[in-house]
């Protein structure tokens, strides 16, 4: 858990961070949050962001997956894809989440995937369909973040996140 895969990202949103000095893989991990839980972020462009996550070590007291789990890995995908909807000049920051639970999992691999519904200039929305192993949907999320421009503190803190 935690061991970071290389996520494919399109080279030119690759190039566009290796100008400003930024690894984008390193950048676009899970975070330290994510990395606990065991997300992987297998694919993201802004088109598409497919992650996964253990249901192991993500339950709650009666064995099932916990919905704050799959609240985390929706945010998650949903802010990788507004941040690369956005570009080098802007941030996402999540304002607005909501998670609908359809059934409990209690053991394997959930799979997330974040589709665009919404992709403006100052926000962007994404729907998040969780799965498990067998494809049955498990949740279904939506993320509104609002991209607003990169101040140099944010720089600062995404050269040092690479």
């Amino acid at each position: 858990m935690g061991e970071q895969r290389q996520v494919k990202f399109p080279q030119e949103v690759i190039d566009e961070y290796a100008a400003l000095g930024v690894d984008l893989p390193a950048l676009f991990s899970a975070g330290h949050l994510g990395t606990r839980m065991g997300v992987q972020i297998v694919e993201a462009s802004p088109d598409r962001v497919v992650g996964t996550m253990p249901v192991e070590g993500n339950t709650q007291p009666y064995g099932l997956l916990h919905g704050g789990a799959s609240a985390v890995l929706a945010e998650t995908l949903g802010s990788v894809g507004s941040m690369l909807h956005g570009g080098s000049s802007k941030i996402a920051v999540g304002v607005d989440l909501n998670c609908t639970h359809h059934r409990g999992v209690r053991s394997g691999l959930v799979t997330g995937v974040a589709t665009p519904v919404h992709r403006g200039r100052s926000t962007a929305t994404y729907e998040i369909v969780i799965s498990d192993e067998d494809g049955r949907r498990v949740c279904t999320a939506r993320l509104t973040c609002l991209l607003r421009d990169v101040n140099p503190q944010d720089a600062d803190r995404v050269r040092a996140a690479g």
